[in-house]
């Protein structure tokens, strides 16, 4: 399968059949109990309200958001958020990579990882974090091999219903591919 990676660069990107898509991955993704910060599926509202506020983070140079698509078919997303915090301002975090379920296995989720690195390298980022469930091997499989390492872990920290999961913090030192 043929996938395109674009990069977000503009407000006018987010079209109302993009958010659709995006809010059609979300929810499939969260249904299946994927780890991507909702219990519930997100409403389109929710889904627009995050994607253009990292699209404005884009334009200022403190985001950056990518597309993966098969034809004309949104397949995943990915995004990356300058910290505000002045001490914390070089390094970002690596806050969403989602895959349309169908569409997992075929490299889009690597892909993907690889043009949000690439662009972190481009915005001068000197660390780029992330964390995630500790039941998310797959995940975990594939943040390892593009180079992250964890950093530490809180159990029992996740809630979903009467669940508890560990949450891994994971950094890719980015200083030295500038």
């Amino acid at each position: 399968m043929e996938v395109a990676i674009t990069r977000v660069t503009a407000p006018d990107q987010l079209t109302d059949s993009l958010l659709a898509a995006a809010t059609a991955i979300f929810g499939d993704l969260v249904a299946a109990d994927a780890a991507i910060g909702w219990t519930v599926p997100p409403s389109l509202a929710d889904v627009e309200s995050l994607l253009r506020d990292v699209t404005q983070g884009t334009v200022a140079g403190d985001a950056s958001m990518v597309l993966a698509h098969a034809g004309d078919e949104l397949v995943g997303l990915g995004y990356w958020v300058r910290y505000q915090r002045p001490t914390h301002r070089p390094n970002a975090d690596l806050e969403k990579v989602v895959v349309a379920s169908r569409q997992q296995g075929h490299g889009i989720g690597r892909a993907l990882m690889e043009a949000i690195i690439d662009s972190a390298v481009e915005a001068s980022i000197e660390h780029l974090t992330l964390d995630l469930r500790d039941d998310n091997v797959a995940a975990m499989a594939l943040y390892e091999s593009c180079g992250f390492r964890e950093y530490g872990r809180l159990d029992d920290f996740v809630a979903v219903g009467k669940r508890r999961l560990g949450k891994i913090f994971m950094v890719l030192d980015l200083r030295e591919r500038g």
